[in-house]
């Protein structure tokens, strides 16, 4: 099995199939899906299963569903990460979706042999812009920001020595990046490829957790790097107006043109 779409949902209403369909529409046939649920008391899991006997028995076949509780979201992957039998994982949540038929399929082609993370870029349709990654992954990239998860496909063997840590609420997925560049050696790999459209405005994006998120950020930068190598990148954000920036990236009106402009330099760089 190439590849492990795990999918997490707790009470997703119609977003869980959804998000399904568009992975079972995709043109790369070398995959699985496993749909871990934490105890929905919703229709979405009979939804799914009422869309699923509709299905080709080779569908059925690569979708498994199952439940089990969890505290958090980052322990539900960690659950769902435990049922793949994919070499490569990628996670999508419900209610985002590939962003293309091709997402996989193109995913797989640019793929080369010597990273354990490929990561590209994704759609916000919150915003309406799509969001580039850094094509060049070093030590001020991983302070100022990584790419999200649904950008992300990640070697099993990174979650078989330790998953996300559940103790961070909104950036263990932020955490286990810094581990696998870090300590493990990853080498992620940029690929030209918008991989998910990504629903936005969802749990880490809440005024409460963007605290939480500068707070966790501050706790996770220290464990992977140095005080001077803080300061640096610190200074360096400051600088280039981040804070500017990212009230431009993130307003619906200048959201667009903001990124077009990220995605010119990042294509000169």
């Amino acid at each position: 099995m190439r590849f492990s779409i795990i999918v997490v949902s707790l009470n997703p209403g119609e977003k869980l199939l959804q998000t399904v369909k568009s992975i079972a529409g995709q043109t790369f046939p070398d995959y699985e899906v496993v749909v871990k649920d934490g105890g929905s008391k919703d229709d979405s899991l009979a939804r799914l299963r009422s869309w699923l006997e509709a299905q080709s028995g080779q569908l059925q076949e690569r979708i498994r569903i199952f439940q089990q509780p969890d505290k958090s979201i980052y322990e539900g992957m960690n659950q769902g990460v435990a049922r793949a039998r994919g070499e490569w994982l990628y996670f999508l949540n419900c209610g985002d979706y590939f962003y293309s038929e091709t997402a996989l399929e193109d995913v797989a082609a640019a793929m080369g042999s010597r990273a354990l993370i490929y990561y590209g870029d994704i759609y916000d349709r919150e915003r309406g812009s799509r969001i580039a990654s850094n094509p060049r992954m070093d030590g001020f990239g991983c302070y100022r920001n990584v790419p999200c998860h649904q950008a992300c496909v990640y070697h099993k063997s990174l979650f078989e020595e330790r998953g996300y840590e559940p103790g961070y609420r909104v950036r263990a997925d932020y955490e286990h990046f810094l581990w696998s560049y870090y300590k493990k050696r990853a080498n992620p790999a940029y690929v030209p490829v918008t991989l998910a459209s990504y629903e936005g405005a969802g749990y880490s994006e809440t005024k409460e957790n963007k605290k939480r998120s500068a707070k966790e950020h501050r706790a996770i930068t220290k464990k992977y790097m140095t005080a001077a190598q803080r300061f640096r990148y610190k200074l360096l954000l400051t600088i280039t107006l981040a804070p500017l920036r990212t009230r431009m990236a993130e307003h619906p009106g200048m959201s667009g043109v903001y990124n077009k402009l990220k995605s010119l330099l990042y294509g000169k760089r």
